[in-house]
């Protein structure tokens, strides 16, 4: 029986990426010679000698929950966006029957392996399922982004899903409890999680293609060399809610070079308020746009609110846009930092 902690050990230390194209690469990978993508765990005789079969069965230290697969799952519950791109992105988008809580729409790069299927193209929920309607589709995994997706309060609590015969993996990343949350977060966890949901589902030279291209573009990204400070606004107006020291918008902005001005607050997002804001005055913003919090409306409060108005990066109009579903540890990380790092060497630094 093969036994895997959430937290793979940390590789190397990463240099960071160039920009755009990395999805569409990575599914070439797991695609066919006619050029469609491959979405059966093994669907050739050469693919199943192209990398390491997974030996069932196989138990794994889920943010503290111990889940066993017999088999890998057929038919998968997803609950956030980041956990229906990573099906996308491995080629198994046909093992998703319900998909829930999305953050936005898929990129260009994933459209094409979504095609056809209504699980994801029609959400059953905005938000959280209920365990009712999970049930109703016969699931034997939900995947969640988060650990309360999969609590009494949303999909179900994980032992009593557990006990009808419905496995639970969380993303690694959103693990709450210290043993187990990544403090910082890494790439490397990220790419953890790739590795481990290839072996999960007998695909692991598809997350072997996968974690190598994101790598690739990791180190072609061009890193920030003048100690540019950035705010990481992802949502809020009131009191905004702020990228902080140790989570997904962390590890993308130290990537790029940037000093991020919430850094020292050890989680991974926080409320800012505003007179810290304008006491750092950073360098440039990094407006996060979600439908329910647009970028648009951040850029109109900063610019007509005395006390941003006259920040430098609002002066200068300095900002960089990135999608919320590209903003949570996942698959898109690694296309969030080139992004950012291409969209830096577009702005007015005079």
């Amino acid at each position: 029986m093969s036994t895997v902690r959430t937290r793979p050990r940390r590789a190397r230390s990463l240099a960071l990426a160039g920009a755009g194209g990395l999805l569409a690469l990575s599914l070439a990978a797991c695609s066919s010679g006619s050029g469609e993508a491959d979405t059966s765990p093994r669907s050739t005789a050469a693919t199943d000698a192209a990398g390491p079969r997974t030996t069932y069965p196989v138990t794994l230290d889920n943010c503290g929950t111990k889940v066993t697969f017999q088999a890998a799952p057929d038919r998968v519950v997803t609950i956030k966006s980041s956990t229906t791109e990573m099906m996308l992105a491995l080629g198994l988008g046909d093992h998703v029957v319900g998909s829930a809580f999305l953050d936005g729409p898929l990129p260009d790069s994933l459209a094409p392996a979504a095609e056809g299927n209504k699980a994801i193209s029609s959400p059953m929920a905005a938000q959280v399922p209920g365990s009712e309607a999970v049930l109703a589709l016969q699931p034997d995994l939900v995947y969640a982004g988060w650990e309360s997706n999969v609590s009494a309060q949303g999909a179900g609590a994980r032992p009593t899903l557990a006990k009808l015969g419905v496995n639970t993996y969380v993303s690694p990343s959103a693990c709450q409890e210290k043993a187990y949350q990544p403090n910082p977060l890494t790439f490397d966890d990220v790419f953890g999680e790739i590795a481990q949901v290839g072996q999960v589902f007998d695909v692991q030279d598809r997350a072997a293609s996968l974690v190598a291209e994101q790598k690739k573009q990791l180190a072609a990204v061009p890193k920030d060399g003048d100690g540019h400070t950035v705010l990481w606004w992802s949502s809020g107006n009131g009191t905004p809610y702020v990228g902080a020291g140790i989570g997904a918008p962390e590890m993308i902005m130290k990537a790029v070079g940037l000093k991020n001005v919430a850094a020292d607050v050890p989680m991974t997002w926080t409320s800012l308020g505003w007179e810290k804001i304008v006491a750092a005055d950073p360098d440039v913003i990094v407006l996060v746009d979600a439908s329910w919090n647009t970028a648009e409306a951040k850029k109109e409060f900063l610019e007509s609110n005395g006390a941003t108005k006259n920040l430098q990066a609002v002066k200068h109009h300095r900002y960089v846009v990135l999608p919320f579903a590209s903003t949570e540890a996942g698959v898109r990380n690694v296309d969030a930092a080139a992004q950012l790092a291409a969209d830096l060497l577009q702005l007015d630094w005079s």
